[in-house]
């Protein structure tokens, strides 16, 4: 009888020792896992709310999964820079298909800027949206606002002019001007590269060469007018152009009227 009882009461164990080793098991696997942060929760509702934006602004250009289109470029491996610029400056959503997209009212509020650009930088790695100490020339000397000054000339003033005035360029295409962009989307163009323009990765341009950079371009529009046309800020070239235009053009002229009054007199 005592044999059977032990038989009976190993028995009727093995299902709560099991039951106990599950919940050992259970406990110890919680406490090992990564637990999920309140930022992590944020990212994913955020990317699922740009996505939803995407779907209905953009897939119809750019594909449902930003593979581009006869419409639209790929998105792959943009970045949430190119779309925090994109959408930033107005060009995008574009209104139709131009030369060259123009600067347009922001057509959206920043948080679903932010939301489309956290959703297409989950189609590949780019350049991500930068910091401000990335791009804020706050604090600069003179001499560093002087050295962009030197690269801004040597790298962009062939397209934006000499101080960011903007200039014309082949096939209806402009380098548009600098003054009024703001100093995170400078940054966002040098690093994405837009339209024609070429990319400058860090491996050519530092941060802290595109901070003296956009410092330099802040310091030139502050710079007063004191009298005459800028002549959309181009330099030497355009005045010089001007010049023999208007200065040869017009003594040509004179030199026409004299030479024609001078032989009906004789």
């Amino acid at each position: 009888m005592n044999t059977e009882s032990k038989r009976r009461r190993k028995s009727l164990a093995r299902p709560w020792l099991l039951v106990l080793a599950l919940l050992v098991v259970g406990v110890a696997y919680s406490a090992v896992i990564p637990q999920t942060s309140s930022a992590d929760t944020e990212m994913t509702q955020q990317i699922a709310e740009g996505k939803a934006l995407f779907d209905v602004s953009c897939s119809s250009c750019h594909g449902l999964n930003g593979e581009g289109q006869t419409t639209g470029p790929s998105l792959i491996g943009v970045g949430a820079a190119s779309v925090d610029f994109q959408m930033g400056t107005g060009r995008m959503p574009a209104a139709r298909a131009e030369a060259q997209i123009p600067v347009r009212e922001v057509q959206y509020s920043q948080e679903q800027i932010d939301a489309v650009a956290a959703y297409v930088a989950t189609f590949g790695p780019g350049p991500a949206v930068p910091e401000a100490s990335q791009y804020e020339p706050e604090g600069l000397s003179e001499e560093e606002i002087a050295r962009g000054g030197a690269l801004f000339r040597a790298n962009c003033s062939a397209c934006h002019g000499i101080v960011g005035g903007g200039g014309a360029m082949p096939e209806g295409k402009q380098a548009p001007s600098l003054a009024d962009t703001e100093n995170v989307h400078i940054y966002e163009a040098i690093r994405t590269g837009p339209q024609q323009m070429p990319m400058f990765s860090k491996d050519v341009l530092e941060d802290e060469d595109v901070r003296q950079i956009i410092g330099y371009l802040n310091e030139a529009s502050e710079q007063p007018q004191y009298g005459g046309l800028g002549m959309g800020n181009n330099g030497p070239v355009s005045e010089g152009l001007w010049i023999f235009l208007l200065g040869i053009g017009g003594l040509s002229l004179v030199a026409f009227w004299i030479a024609k009054n001078g032989a009906r007199a004789r």
